[in-house]
Order: structure tokens, then C-alpha cells, then sequence
């Protein structure tokens, strides 16, 4: 989903479920959406939102108002798990299997041509966790950094592009 109808999105729901907080972008690879109790914010990772359909985009901000409006100590329990089906959403976490997942450029392989990714590069060695269930020098991981395509490159242009009014 494009950036601007997201965040418009964002506003228009929090205001229809009586939520006065403010909303924001981050840079989160790995999930789609936070709650930040001490700022009174919302944010949206910038690179899922991207690559989210409306629906999903939608899931994700009910998900994180229902976690606003019952307060820090509830996490995904019950209480959160109501309001989030009183939001008309479903009490689950919005990331899974047919989520999106943004590019990673650290490609890890092994002897065996398994390929694991990292968003950071590794700081110490790893192996693979396919070919041993603990660690093994036999199955050590290389590591490569693969640069942007030129799809990439054009989705991170375009991201510049986003009027400085409609991210914050």
C-alpha cells in the first residue's frame, strides 16, 4: 500500500475508535506495526506497509489501537484479544507465513547451498540451523552482502519522494 493513503488510513481509524494519539513511520523490518505507550504513538514500519495490501495495513492499526486503548499490561492476552475483536479485527499477530517479508541483504550460506538472511551482518559466527540443531563448524555460514536491485533501488527513490507533510 502506498505511503500517504496508509498513514491517511491510520488517522481515519484511530479518530473512528476515539484515539488521540499520534502517528508514525519507522524502520522496522520484521514487524508491522508498534504501539509506544510513553510517546502515545503509532507507528507503521515504512518498508511492510509498502509491500502490505490495504487489508493487511488495516489489520495492522486496528491490532495496534486495540493495544492502546487497554493499556500497557495486557500484551495479546484476553483483554486485548476482546478489544481487538470489539475493533472488529482478528486477535491475532498480523505477521505470518502469507505476510510480506522485506529484502534482506546479508545472504548466510553453508556446505550444503542453505541460504539464511540477516538484515545486519552477523558479528559472530553462525551455522546452519537446518543441517545441525546446534552449533557446528562443519555447517558454518558465509557470509555475502547483496546490494539493491534496481527494483529496490527504485522503491527506496520513491520513498524520498513522500511529501515531508504526510510522514509525521
Amino acid at each position: 500500500m502506498e505511503l500517504v493513503p496508509a498513514r491517511q488510513l491510520a488517522l481515519n481509524l484511530m479518530a473512528e475508535h476515539g484515539l488521540s494519539w499520534n502517528f508514525g513511520w519507522d524502520r522496522a523490518k520484521k514487524r508491522a506495526g508498534q504501539t509506544n505507550f510513553t510517546t502515545r504513538t503509532i507507528t507503521l514500519s515504512k518498508h511492510l506497509t509498502q509491500l502490505c495490501t490495504e487489508e493487511q495495513v488495516r489489520h495492522t492499526i486496528l491490532h495496534e489501537i486495540a493495544h492502546a486503548h487497554v493499556g500497557h499490561g495486557h500484551g495479546h492476552g484476553p483483554v486485548w484479544q476482546a478489544k481487538a475483536k470489539e475493533l472488529g479485527t482478528s486477535p491475532r499477530r498480523c505477521t505470518g507465513p502469507d505476510f510480506p517479508v522485506a529484502d534482506a541483504p546479508w545472504q548466510g550460506t553453508c556446505s550444503a547451498g542453505h541460504v539464511h538472511a540477516r538484515y545486519r551482518r552477523p558479528k559472530r559466527p553462525l551455522s546452519c540451523g537446518r543441517c545441525s540443531r546446534t552449533f557446528s563448524e562443519k555447517h558454518l555460514l558465509t557470509w555475502n552482502y547483496v546490494p539493491l536491485t534496481k527494483q529496490t533501488e527504485k522503491q527506496a527513490a520513491e520513498e524520498t519522494e513522500v511529501p515531508q507533510d504526510a510522514l509525521f
